[in-house]
């Protein structure tokens, strides 16, 4: 329950319930949070009971801690019904990613070159080969005037 307090901060917060509640009154004090705190933990378990009672018996193995949502996905990725596992260890990205810089910079690349290398026409200019994403600057026609835009003067 309090997994992240040090023993430093748990002196400190003993030595502030000394000084907030007192030496004579303290151990009362104690008695009555851990009475509450029991108390919570017995309601708590009881609704959990009642809930699973009410649900029947085809939810005998449902446990309340697969409602939080991180709980939930971790358990769903574990179990393999969908063939994830497959799909993720298919997927390189490093490989994926080196081939798109390729391209981007106009190299290229060992499965590239044997695509190109297959077909008949290099420069077919129907694009399967590969793509080619380098920018080229557009020159307009003499007689293309640039848009205007009345609003922006």
């Amino acid at each position: 329950m309090f997994n992240d307090i040090g023993p430093l901060e748990l002196v400190a917060l003993v030595v502030l319930a000394v000084l907030v509640f007192g030496p004579d009154k303290l151990p009362k004090v104690i008695q009555d949070v851990t009475r509450t705190i029991r108390k919570i933990r017995e309601f708590s378990d009881s609704a959990k009971q009642d809930i699973r009672q009410e649900l029947g018996p085809e939810f005998k193995d449902f446990e309340f801690e697969d409602l939080n949502p991180k709980t939930f996905i971790r358990k769903q990725m574990e179990n393999d019904e969908l063939g994830l596992k497959e799909l993720r260890n298919g997927f390189d990205l490093k490989k994926e990613m080196a081939e798109v810089t390729d391209a981007v910079h106009g190299r290229d690349t060992d499965s590239s070159a044997s695509t190109s290398s297959a077909s008949s026409t290099p420069s077919s200019g129907s694009g399967r080969g590969r793509v080619d994403m380098s920018k080229k600057p557009e020159t307009p026609a003499a007689e293309d005037r640039p848009p205007f835009d009345a609003d922006a003067t």
